[in-house]
């Protein structure tokens, strides 16, 4: 207990000296006077949030041509056309809705798909059969068989495929991780993941009026074609099971990732639980907006908490975090720390532009050129949809429930204090625990070679899903 208690001293002086940390700068990777016969024709698929953000780093990348922008509401893809002639000085794209479309052109080489997750999988995997390479936004599945099916094709095809976690192309921090692999951080068993952003209420139950570009048959693909409760068509997905894995899936993937990255782990570990709720407040939405999720590895462990609702964060400016405490010290974004909290070093190196590596890797041919590779997409998501199954199979309960239940798992964190901190977090948003108790998720073994779990046919049935033909994610043997 007596690391437990100095680790509990360091969160908040790590957290405040953490603040001091120069944020990344990334090289422009804007390549001169490239020939047109060098150049390679890409697309975008999906016109939202992500997908203007891809429009603007492709922009800067003079190595390629944006073909083509997709996505079943063409108000959308007319916005990211339109930035992409306006502001960002680029031809006006093709737009069309059938992603389809874009895979019958052999003159295009790589699409990015930013599609919502339940399109992540099917759209990655017919590209790849189109004999065209896939850069996959997080998480890149919907559900872990999908996942592994992504990485199939892949392998299996020999195409280039990456995966939308940028912190993986921050040279600061493969310094950072560099540094814990040569151990001299000593033995580190533990990584905190730590996502904290205010999300409110979606609404409903109304009707959501489909908007009047969109095809929603295609919207849907590969989910359920049912009539939809909440007031958004758009975003609101994340919040929905048939279309996203809630924002463990959404936000805490990125630092889960750079969790597995930093351990060294592998796999999907050897059992999860899950617990907390969709509290202070009533909507239609599916996913929990407070989780925290511990993933066991043996001897080595990660501890994600996300908290959707008001809360005080680690620190007011950094809002997303993690930790890695070792028996030297501790490691916090890319700053390494004494046992007393004390900055020791900020750690420096070059990073890349994410998309400039994928494209990098699309001309060499190798799949370890890339930054982020989709089996380490596969693992890191396949963790948020492990975390999302536990929470669903479980039920209601107290906290003194979840406490007991915790104290029978072994583990280097304190889970109770992890317990107490996330009611206290509930508490100070108003919320009663008493009135609308938290949800405790079933405590699952896994075989993490076989990405099953042991003795569990509900647990495995949620490893996939039923598809909407003809958006079928292929069997392994049809890939």
């Amino acid at each position: 207990m007596k690391d437990l208690t100095r680790r509990r001293f360091f969160e908040d002086s790590v957290m405040a000296a953490a603040a001091a940390l120069p944020l990344p700068l990334f090289a422009q990777d804007k390549t001169a006077s490239v020939s047109p016969s060098e150049k390679l024709t890409v697309a975008i698929i999906g016109c939202g949030i992500r997908g203007k953000a891809h429009a603007r780093e492709l922009s800067r990348l003079a190595d390629c041509d944006i073909a083509y922008v997709c996505d079943p509401d063409l108000d959308r893809a007319d916005e990211v056309g339109v930035l992409l002639s306006g502001e960002l000085k680029r031809p006006m794209p093709k737009k069309v809705q059938d992603l389809r479309l874009i895979l019958d052109d052999k003159t295009v080489d790589a699409v990015f798909i930013a599609t919502p997750n339940h399109w992540h999988a099917l759209a990655a995997i017919w590209a790849m059969q189109a004999g065209k390479d896939a850069y996959v936004e997080k998480p890149v599945s919907q559900n872990v068989e999908e996942g592994r099916r992504i990485v199939q094709a892949a392998r299996k095809l020999g195409r280039i495929c990456q995966t939308g976690t940028q912190n993986r192309s921050r040279g600061a921090l493969a310094e950072a991780v560099k540094y814990m692999h040569e151990g001299k951080l000593g033995e580190v068993k533990l990584a905190r993941s730590i996502i904290y952003g205010g999300r409110g209420s979606i609404g409903g139950p109304t009707e959501c009026v489909i908007p009047p570009r969109c095809d929603y048959d295609l919207w849907a693909g590969p989910a359920p074609l049912v009539k939809l409760t909440r007031p958004r068509l758009h975003y609101d997905w994340h919040w929905m099971w048939d279309t996203g894995n809630g924002d463990i899936g959404n936000s805490n993937v990125h630092s889960i990732d750079i969790c597995r990255w930093g351990l060294g782990v592998t796999g999907l570990g050897r059992s999860v639980v899950s617990y907390g709720g969709r509290l202070g407040y009533t909507d239609v939405a599916d996913t929990p907006n407070s989780q925290v999720g511990i993933f066991d590895f043996g001897d080595k462990m990660i501890v994600s908490e996300t908290r959707g609702l008001k809360t005080a964060p680690f620190h007011p400016v950094i809002k997303a975090m993690w930790f890695f405490y070792g028996s030297e010290g501790i490691i916090a974004e890319t700053g390494l720390y004494d046992p007393d909290g004390k900055l020791i070093r900020a750690f420096e190196g070059k990073s890349v532009n994410h998309f400039a590596n994928f494209l990098e890797a699309v001309r060499s041919r190798k799949a370890e050129d890339l930054k982020a590779d989709i089996l380490e997409g596969h693992q890191s998501s396949s963790l948020c949809h492990l975390a999302n199954i536990s929470y669903r199979l479980g039920e209601t309960a107290t906290v003194e429930e979840i406490r007991k239940s915790l104290a029978e798992t072994e583990a280097p964190d304190d889970h109770e204090e992890t317990l107490e901190r996330t009611c206290h977090y509930l508490a100070e948003a108003g919320v009663d625990l008493a009135k609308t108790p938290m949800r405790l998720g079933r405590t699952l073994r896994v075989d993490g070679d076989r990405e099953k779990f042991l003795d569990d046919p509900e647990a495995d049935g949620l490893l996939t899903r039923e598809y909407r033909a003809p958006f079928v994610v292929p069997a392994e043997s049809a890939i």
